[in-house]
């Protein structure tokens, strides 16, 4: 059992959403020609740009590929991904992180084969310390060996420093971003945010983008890479854009990925 109008990509495999995320997991993997992206953390600028329901769909397109996935729940503050696969939350990352335990004991299988996930568990009053300890560092380095592909669902950017700090021992990090809902100075104080701590940026998604509209959405991308796949340069541009209501996806290693789907 699980949400089935979150986790589409494996209720209705067929739509076009379903596609549109097969193309964004098409874009990160080849993102990282040179260097696999192992472990990926998904955040945004502020709440319900939609960052859980975009790391969910990613996920099971990559476990519906033959991937052995890991999906962590590490949104300390409002843990989601239990109320998405509908599991329990009594012990996950946090008791993991305290106890000191081996990770095996605390990840729980859902309905998607090839996917493992990793709840928040016990929620602490020191998120931060625990998600930038020694043994959140250790943790990920012994599941980036066992697992394909790591994913870690972190809390808005613009809150906490949370998904800051995660990004500083993992592969990659995705923004996620509502169109018409967040603002251009959130999203690029967002970036210059995760600069500071030299986050591998991948890519912005795109959400709840309509064309049918008609009214022009301003976003940005200002960044890309060199053959070896880190940043070479910036590329500093506003670009204008006509909202649409289905799927459309733009080059990762352009800085752009769009995708239309529930907020979450």
């Amino acid at each position: 059992m699980l949400d089935a109008n979150v986790v589409v990509t494996h209720c209705d495999p067929k739509s076009p959403v379903s596609e549109a995320y097969r193309v964004l997991r098409t874009n990160i993997q080849y993102s990282g020609v040179d260097k696999p992206m192992k472990t990926i953390v998904v955040t945004s600028s502020g709440p319900v740009e939609g960052k859980t329901t975009t790391i969910v769909n990613l996920a099971v397109t990559f476990a519906q590929a033959g991937c052995r996935v890991l999906l962590i729940d590490s949104d300390m503050r409002k843990p989601k991904l239990h109320k998405v696969f509908v599991i329990p939350n009594t012990k996950g990352l946090t008791n993991l992180l305290i106890e000191h335990g081996d990770y095996r004991d605390y990840v729980q299988d859902c309905d998607v084969p090839n996917l493992e996930i990793l709840t928040c568990g016990t929620i602490p009053h020191n998120p931060s310390e625990l998600l930038s300890s020694r043994t959140m560092r250790e943790f990920m380095e012994k599941v980036k060996q066992d697992y394909d592909i790591v994913f870690l669902d972190a809390p808005p950017v613009g809150s906490v420093t949370d998904a800051a700090v995660i990004s500083t021992f993992v592969d990659g990090t995705i923004l996620v971003a509502y169109a018409g809902h967040v603002k251009i100075g959130s999203l690029r104080l967002t970036k210059e945010l995760l600069e500071k701590v030299n986050a591998n940026i991948l890519g912005v998604v795109l959400n709840q983008l309509d064309r049918n509209v008609g009214s022009n959405y301003y976003y940005y991308h200002d960044y890309y890479y060199g053959e070896d796949g880190k940043t070479k340069g910036k590329r500093k541009s506003i670009k204008r854009g006509s909202r649409t209501s289905k799927p459309d996806t733009g080059a990762i290693k352009a800085g752009s990925l769009f995708q239309n789907e529930p907020e979450m």
